[in-house]
């Protein structure tokens, strides 16, 4: 049974699929496009128009399961993007969190679906172990984005939860390719800004990686560690306890 921890918020009146792809087509420009391909974003489905005019237009549309499919199946990346912030979290399903996952095509559609939808129910656990050696770029990557917003995002969590995790992230440490490599670290360093005792643990796996032969090891274990062992981390961790 999924559980979620925030209420869906209804829309007042029904937007179908082909009403907001409508918005969003009117609201690009070829200026954004271009912008967007020098993030590594995907030009050629995309219609230029920013996260957040995206996110704003889903606030004031509502949550709707149907509408969020509607606009995935379109294959833009702004309808994939405002699918993740209009879809219901009680309506999803393992099932449907593969199918999208398989379908990432760039950092910024996984993140921003893994942060803002898919770590809203307790499913995104199972899928961080399921995706977390994945041959898929993005797929993989999603398994620590999702890891990353657990990490902010699930208070009712116990450090059991991220302590499981962090034999993922030393093992994928060894990925050279760009967006894993940084999809591990962002994951770490996450995991290890949540308390004191995350803290110690997330240090000492950066520190063990820091040292390793492995060039994608060492980047994630140094980058991390130089945050992890900072003044500023050791103080906020520790009056978290």
């Amino acid at each position: 049974m999924t559980t979620t921890r925030k209420a869906s918020t209804k829309s007042a009146r029904t937007v179908d699929a082909a009403e907001a792809l409508a918005w969003l087509k009117r609201q690009g420009t070829q200026k954004n496009i271009e912008g967007m391909a020098r993030y590594g974003i995907p030009s050629q489905n995309a219609l230029g128009v920013t996260v957040g005019a995206t996110k704003a237009y889903g606030k004031q549309i509502g949550r709707s399961h149907a509408l969020a499919l509607g606009l995935w199946k379109s294959g833009y990346y702004e309808a994939r993007t405002l699918a993740a912030f209009v879809d219901e979290p009680e309506a999803l399903s393992v099932r449907q969190m593969n199918a999208w996952a398989s379908e990432f095509d760039s950092w910024a559609l996984c993140d921003t679906v893994c942060f803002h939808f898919f770590d809203k129910t307790d499913l995104a656990w199972g899928r961080v172990h399921a995706w977390a050696n994945d041959r898929a770029e993005f797929k993989k990557r999603a398994a620590f984005a999702l890891l990353w917003g657990l990490s902010v995002h699930a208070k009712g969590s116990s450090d059991d939860d991220f302590l499981g995790c962090l034999p993922l992230i030393e093992a994928a440490a060894k990925d050279e390719r760009d967006y894993v490599k940084k999809g591990v670290d962002m994951a770490l360093r996450a995991v290890g800004k949540r308390n004191a005792a995350l803290r110690s643990a997330a240090e000492s796996v950066a520190r063990r990686l820091s040292l390793s032969k492995v060039d994608a090891q060492a980047w994630v274990g140094k980058h991390s560690l130089r945050e992890l062992s900072s003044a500023n981390v050791k103080a906020r961790t520790s009056r978290r306890g």
